[in-house]
């Protein structure tokens, strides 16, 4: 599957945001305050975005939460009329553009739009080139039992299964050898 780099950047921005998320109701949330927000904005270089409000901050933690049943939808259907919902809503109007010494490439989002419409747009498209492609299953969470990260697999043959293999993967391979270890040892 050929991912543009503007394709990548809108998945990587998205999975960050989704792991934004504070996993259960004691965690902190990832984007607590606007000035954070900014700071999310200003790391993912996203473009076209003014001052930054309250407000903006309420619908981009909605937005996440709608990108988050994505990466949980059980098919493509699901996801797809997930995403189709997202677009919608963020009143996408495609153009070419070439800025910040990017050469030509595509933004789903309308002049002006907020951010929140703006996250909705671009990686709401990112992920429904998944789709299209029968590629919705690369979209996934975690297998570690205590981490639901989100990740988009892009590894060749589709068997990634740790949001990082040298945390949760390691992890869970030296705790399984341990049990394995013990096991012999009776």
């Amino acid at each position: 599957m050929l991912i543009t780099h503007d394709t990548r950047c809108a998945l990587d921005t998205v999975v960050d945001l989704v792991n934004t998320a504070p996993e259960d109701d004691t965690a902190a949330d990832g984007l607590p305050d606007v000035a954070t927000l900014a700071e999310f904005v200003r790391n993912h270089e996203i473009s076209d975005v003014g001052v930054l409000s309250e407000f903006d901050l309420s619908a981009v933690r909605k937005i996440r939460g709608r990108f988050a049943a994505v990466f949980a939808a059980p098919d493509a259907r699901a996801a797809a009329g997930l995403i189709n919902e997202l677009v919608a809503a963020a009143g996408t109007t495609p153009r070419l553009t070439d800025h910040d010494g990017y050469d030509w490439h595509v933004h789903y989002f309308a002049p002006g739009a907020s951010v929140a419409d703006h996250l909705a747009a671009d990686c709401g498209m990112a992920l429904a080139f998944f789709v299209v492609a029968g590629e919705q299953e690369r979209l996934r969470r975690c297998e570690a039992p205590d981490c639901r990260r989100a990740f988009v697999d892009l590894s060749r043959n589709r068997s990634r299964r740790y949001c990082d293999s040298r945390t949760c993967g390691n992890r869970l391979h030296v705790a399984a050898y341990r049990a394995r270890r013990k096991e012999a040892a009776g």
